[in-house]
């Protein structure tokens, strides 16, 4: 055993000790959070399409819909960018190998629950938003840790936590599946060729890492829905392709995520907690991440953009990450077991029985796509804690630096180190995110009632600071964004 096979051992037998408790924290949370919410996640599903529509307006300059931050639908972006890459291409692969059909039963059970959990930790970094000099806004766990929960040391731990991340380890990842289709796509292998795709990532992604917020909200907005609908629409034709297959194929996600159908190598065990380490990694729910997106969202209401953010995990999840479970399992029998763990190129395979050799094509063109978004995504969020803890340019400019290294790293990185560098992390940031969202879930639900209530009203929501007096530290919703007022005479009501 070499030194890298060692470290991963270490690794892999931590990680299975604490996922043997995530899962039924994310679970009891995100069950708590549905029950006092009246099933939020479900219930408004409507309000959730029409939040993403929602633009920063005002008058004269004010029309900018750039004024005063980004659109709530950029913001949505920006964490589909982190959301939406690997992690539903490659993250899938893996959990099937490993956990077996049912995997994927599980996958959306954690993002039906997280729906709810994602909607509280969204709705609190709006809340608790800062505003830049640039007009931007910032936010997230950190900044709802220090000024709401009043707990500093636990929002710096948290804060190097994310950074380190999904700057460093998530970043790696998404090189490392590019680097892994490429070589299926091309042909082409060894650590020589990992090197060069490695480093001309890193060069593009440093034009825009260097660029700032709205060069990344603007690249996204265009690349993550685009990628997205391509690859949804080369599922939904396999799924057409084999229509008569796919009751059978449900029934066995079904079946094998309670133990009624067998799967040599794949355990029930290892069903449920793969899926729910990938819905995890895929959805984010619960782990702290999306909510620095949703902070940087210019919207009337706080709620909205938890609305958005909920909106995102199914996006994720029940949609794209369901249409890459259907590709594998509609594209041929699999061997499952930890031997026989693949990644990008089980679903390239896949593709390319189902539509021809050109599928592996394709899917490694989207794969880039997507996984480069990823890398802009999680830098964002990865700068956002950076600059709670310091807003020294030379320290950014070295995390930069920083990032583009693991991005030369995860190319010539073997997968399950990664994949279990990955899942320490993410478990981190569940557990220290849910101290904060528990204790401060009752500060989401007086922001839910008066949304509600204003509904109820006829009205379009709009929050101000002095709706909810007994709130403290709370920067922003003074009435001074233009989204905030209904008309100029009601500035500060």
């Amino acid at each position: 055993m070499n030194f890298l096979e060692s470290v991963e051992a270490v690794i892999v037998k931590f990680n299975d000790g604490i996922w043997a408790i995530i899962p039924w924290l994310l679970i009891a949370s995100g069950v708590y959070f549905a029950v006092r919410t009246s099933g939020v996640q479900v219930t408004k599903l409507g309000d959730m399409f029409r939040s993403l529509g929602e633009k920063p307006k005002g008058k004269g300059k004010n029309l900018d819909p750039e004024y005063g931050g980004i659109s709530a639908f950029k913001a949505f972006t920006i964490s589909a960018a982190s959301r939406v890459g690997t992690g539903n291409i490659a993250g899938v692969a893996v959990a099937i190998t490993i956990g077996g059909p049912g995997a994927v039963f599980w996958m959306w059970i954690i993002a039906l629950v997280g729906g709810a959990t994602a909607f509280i930790e969204a709705t609190l970094a709006q809340l608790w938003k800062t505003k830049e000099a640039s007009g931007n806004y910032r936010g997230g766990p950190a900044y709802y840790m220090t000024r709401g929960l009043g707990f500093k040391p636990l929002a710096a731990v948290f804060s190097v936590a994310l950074a380190f991340t999904f700057g460093f380890v998530y970043n790696a990842f998404q090189s490392n599946a590019i680097v892994d289709t490429m070589s299926t796509s091309l042909g082409l292998e060894g650590w020589v060729f990992n090197l060069i795709i490695g480093i001309v990532l890193a060069a593009i992604s440093s034009v825009v890492i260097f660029g700032g917020v709205q060069r990344i909200a603007n690249f996204t907005q265009v690349i993550v829905p685009f990628m997205a609908g391509l690859y949804v629409t080369i599922g939904l034709v396999v799924i057409i392709i084999n229509i008569n297959e796919v009751p059978g194929m449900i029934g066995h996600i079904i079946g094998h995520a309670f133990g009624v159908t067998e799967v040599v190598g794949a355990t029930v065990g290892a069903a449920f907690s793969h899926g729910m380490r990938r819905g995890l990694f895929s959805n984010e729910a619960g782990q702290g991440s999306a909510p620095n997106a949703a902070a940087t969202a210019t919207v009337s209401h706080p709620v909205k953009q938890g609305l958005v953010q909920t909106l995102g995990v199914y996006f994720d999840t029940l949609l794209v990450c369901s249409i890459t479970a259907f590709i594998i399992l509609l594209g041929g029998d699999h061997k499952y077991g930890l031997e026989n763990i693949e990644g990008a190129a089980l679903t390239q395979t896949a593709l390319a029985n189902e539509v021809g050799s050109w599928g592996i094509h394709i899917v490694t063109f989207i794969i880039f796509c997507l996984a480069f978004s990823s890398v802009l995504g999680n830098y964002y969020l990865a700068q956002t804690n950076l600059q709670y803890l310091t807003e020294s340019p030379k320290v950014l400019n070295g995390f930069r630096v920083g990032v583009l290294a693991f991005i030369i790293i995860g190319s010539v990185t073997s997968i399950p180190v990664v994949f279990a560098l990955a899942d320490t992390f993410a478990a981190t940031m569940v557990v220290l995110n849910l101290i904060a969202i528990v204790p401060l879930g009752g500060v989401a639900l007086k922001l839910l009632k008066n949304y509600n209530q204003q509904k109820r009203r006829g009205q379009d929501p709009v929050f101000h600071r002095d709706m909810l007096p007994g709130l403290k530290n709370v920067e922003a919703w003074d009435g001074s964004d233009p989204v905030t007022r209904r008309s100029e005479e009601d500035a500060l009501k």
